[in-house]
């Protein structure tokens, strides 16, 4: 697609025209921090809204950017918001602390009745009394005992209890008791089990200790009255007052949940409003100021399709501001390279996508993405070729593309689903070419179909077929073989025991002939780099030296096979030669190989002309071109002008003409990456010697290794087939040949665990398996011939990117 740049006074994206300026000296930088301001508040909001589990309404409405004066209204509105919910979570963190504390006096209060409740049992008294003289010397009465008590967390107590017996020597007397209920955190709303404890001790000096221990501890002491009445008393006032501050805990957070719930019917339109003024802001931030500081200047790339509705925008925007200077949008012309932009749309994203994945073209590089869709489902098709499976195939990507409006609402976030359902495409022409590929193979899991009768006519007598087994069907008797048959292979050949050997030889010349074609198409495709790019040099030294030498050897072998299936029939097919020992010979000029007979007359004269043919494209490619381009760059250095006296001499170009020739040519080479290395200012003839030579021993070692590489689908379409004929004699066939009655119930049994393993074997595995090896197919053996995949992409604004959270700054 053809890009211009060109430049207005107000817009939406452009490049960076004031690199040199801070960031904080921009002119809308303050724009920019409020819309951050606005989006923290939002935020803030949004993270309240999750937490209490409000669902937040998606209306799809997709709100128009706010005019600058209506941010001052939606920068109160978030503040109001803001701070009312702070006020509200401050009141409600005090109210819940206090409702905490309060719980955990009642507790005490209540537990602390019971210890001494307990403690007035005569043995527990004598005991206690006995450890309080003991730790005395055993001087005197049982002296009066102080305590304290508090609430500590669950997991702390052992640690709490070893400390205290260290600490105090075994002078302090602790009970504890759990509480059943957890109680909430008011800070943090996490649910914590604590326990009840009451520590008594003999002196200031002892109760100094505790204090310092609890503390350390984080325990919370609470005073508890001595007697009974007063502990009763103290509890009758704590629970009123926790029921109290109940009512009002439920009366905060009925206002706090409909504060959030008002907030959650428009957040997430203020998102939008305020995303969309953040990025308009930072857009204009990268624009220039004129001198009159009244006026923006903005450098942008767009396609020159879109020209009009772009100026067409800029008038409607215009109009609806209220402004009276209109804006002015003129094309420019630069020497920068444009951006890379190829118009996509639902069916063809996922095969572009495929082809970015390997590099992004060049600016006006040739796409190989349009062919990539034929092509790409087409070679999955070759190795996954089966009738039924491309048929489930099929029936799944049809779900995907006539319920996608559906799914696309649904927004699901299953990354493995998306990935699949952005392929959906992709897939749908996948399981269309394996129904076509399984209709040519004649392979419906793993079972032939016979839609038009066989080729084949057996009838032999009945003690023939008693006493052979095996049967030899030879078409060169008459009566036997009645012809081709119309579509595919013959269904004869499932049942044969020879099946694997004569399928073996048909892929095999197949994929190198779709291979060799394959890589031909491409090496064709340069072609029209080189004329687009005008790259004569590439062209006749370049494009034709590679044609030859791929035609000569590899597109040779291919009219081999093609010649070989028409000129033999039934009657000589015995004596046929073998094409790869032939084509071995060939290369190494071996003809005295009594084994394998020539194909046709002059067969040596031909094949002796090709391989030389072959071998005279490699120099062309290595030192012609090279020369050339030294030639090229002498007769701009220094064959051209010279001056005698002042007086200019020669027809060559100038100084300053060859300066601007160089810059030039090294910008169109670093363009395509041929003859010149990238970022080199100075020719330099070993550099571009070692690059060429680099790039013809690459192509004609990998002509073999590439046209080697194509048997892949050779190999996984055997593969395809051999464990789709697996899955159904080890299993299928088992619920098959039960002639019980309860057969019909182990055959739903068997059907269900064969329906499985197909889908997660045959589809699922087999699939990706197809897939992965068809992608390097492309990216290796195709697009290396003619695209090279260093350019940069076309990003535009958009607020929809933008609203996703891909927006860049």
């Amino acid at each position: 697609v053809s890009i211009s740049s060109f430049c207005f006074s107000i817009k939406f994206f452009c490049s960076q025209l004031n690199p040199d300026v801070n960031v904080f000296q921009r002119k809308f930088v303050n724009e920019v921090r409020r819309c951050e301001e606005m989006d923290r508040k939002l935020r803030f909001v949004e993270k309240e809204i999750k937490k209490v589990g409000i669902p937040m309404v998606d209306t799809g409405e997709n709100p128009e950017v706010p005019f600058p004066r209506d941010m001052i209204d939606l920068e109160a509105t978030f503040e109001k918001l803001e701070n009312e919910l702070k006020e509200i979570n401050t009141n409600q963190e005090a109210l819940k602390k206090n409702f905490l504390e309060l719980t955990e006096l009642k507790h005490i209060l209540h537990r602390t009745q019971q210890f001494f409740d307990e403690m007035e049992d005569p043995n527990l008294l004598e005991e206690s009394s006995a450890l309080m003289e003991g730790s005395e010397g055993g001087r005197g009465a049982p002296l009066r005992l102080g305590f304290v008590a508090g609430v500590i967390s669950r997991e702390r107590i052992p640690t709490f209890e070893r400390m205290l017996w260290r600490v105090c020597r075994g002078n302090v007397f602790l009970r504890k008791a759990e509480i059943e209920d957890p109680l909430e955190d008011p800070t943090t709303g996490d649910q914590v089990h604590k326990s009840v404890f009451i520590i008594f001790f003999q002196g200031d000096q002892l109760k100094n200790r505790v204090k310092k221990i609890c503390e350390g501890f984080r325990a919370s002491l609470y005073p508890c009255p001595e007697t009974p009445q007063e502990r009763k008393e103290m509890l009758a006032g704590v629970n009123s007052r926790i029921d109290d501050l109940q009512m009002v805990l439920n009366q905060t957070e009925d206002h706090r949940q409909r504060v959030l719930q008002a907030a959650s019917k428009t957040i997430r339109v203020w998102f939008i409003k305020v995303r969309k003024m953040k990025a308009i802001y930072h857009t204009l931030n990268l624009c220039n100021i004129d001198v009159t500081q009244k006026c923006l200047i903005a450098e942008v790339w767009c396609p020159v399709s879109d020209l009009d509705s772009i100026q067409f925008a800029l008038r409607r925007g215009t109009e609806r501001s209220g402004s009276t200077v209109p804006s002015i949008l003129n094309r420019m012309q630069t020497k920068q390279t444009p951006p890379t932009f190829n118009k996509t749309n639902k069916f063809t994203s996922g095969f572009q996508n495929i082809v970015d994945a390997y590099g992004i073209g060049n600016y006006r590089e040739i796409n190989p993405a349009p062919y990539t869709i034929i092509t790409f489902p087409f070679l999955f098709a070759v190795m996954f070729g089966d009738m039924g499976h491309g048929l489930l195939m099929l029936c799944a990507a049809l779900y995907l593309v006539l319920r996608e409006s559906r799914i696309l609402a649904q927004k699901i976030d299953n990354e493995m689903f998306n990935m699949v359902f952005a392929g959906r495409y992709i897939i749908l022409l996948m399981g269309v070419f394996s129904v076509y590929t399984g209709l040519i193979y004649n392979d419906c899991f793993s079972k032939s179909l016979n839609m038009f009768g066989s080729g084949w006519s057996v009838r032999p007598i009945f003690t023939t077929l008693k006493e052979n087994t095996v049967l030899q069907l030879d078409p060169a008797v008459p009566g036997v073989f009645n012809g081709p048959y119309p579509l595919g292979i013959d269904p004869v050949w499932n049942i044969a025991t020879n099946k694997l050997t004569f399928l073996n030889s048909f892929k095999m010349k197949m994929s190198v002939i779709l291979g060799v074609i394959h890589m031909l198409f491409g090496v064709s495709l340069s072609l029209f780099n080189h004329l687009y790019f005008k790259k004569p040099l590439n062209i006749f030294l370049g494009f034709i030296p590679e044609i030859v030498f791929m035609f000569s050897l590899f597109g040779y072998l291919v009219l081999l096979v093609f010649y070989k299936w028409t000129a033999y029939d039934a009657f000589t097919s015995k004596d046929a030669p073998s094409l790869l020992i032939h084509f071995i010979n060939m290369c190494l000029f071996n003809y005295n190989d009594p084994t394998n007979k020539p194909l046709y007359r002059g067969q040596m004269g031909i094949q002796i002309l090709l391989v030389l043919i072959a071998l005279a494209c490699v120099p062309c490619m290595l030192i012609v071109k090279t020369m050339v381009l030294r030639r090229q760059h002498l007769w701009k250095k220094h064959l051209g002008t010279q001056k005698f006296g002042g007086v200019r001499v020669g027809n060559g170009p100038t100084e300053d003409e060859a300066g601007i020739m160089d810059h030039d040519q090294l910008s169109q080479h670093s363009e395509e990456g041929d003859e010149l290395p990238r970022l080199s200012e100075v020719f330099d003839f070993g550099d571009v010697a070692v690059h060429q030579a680099i790039h013809t021993i690459e192509y004609c070692l990998g002509c073999i290794s590439n046209t080697a590489s194509y048997l892949r689908l050779w190999a996984l379409s055997l593969a395809h087939a051999q464990l789709s004929e697996v899955l159904w004699s080890m299993v299928m066939h088992l619920g098959l040949s039960s002639r019980s009655g309860g057969g019909f119930f182990g055959l739903s049994i068997i059907f269900a665990a064969f329906a499985m393993l197909t889908v997660a074997i045959l589809l699922i595995m087999e699939g990706l398996s197809a897939f992965l090896h068809a992608l390097r197919l492309h990216w290796v053996e195709f697009q290396n011939k003619f695209y090279t995949g260093q350019g940069f992409k076309f990003v535009p604004f958009s607020f929809e990117s933008i609203l996703e959270g891909r927006f860049d700054e």
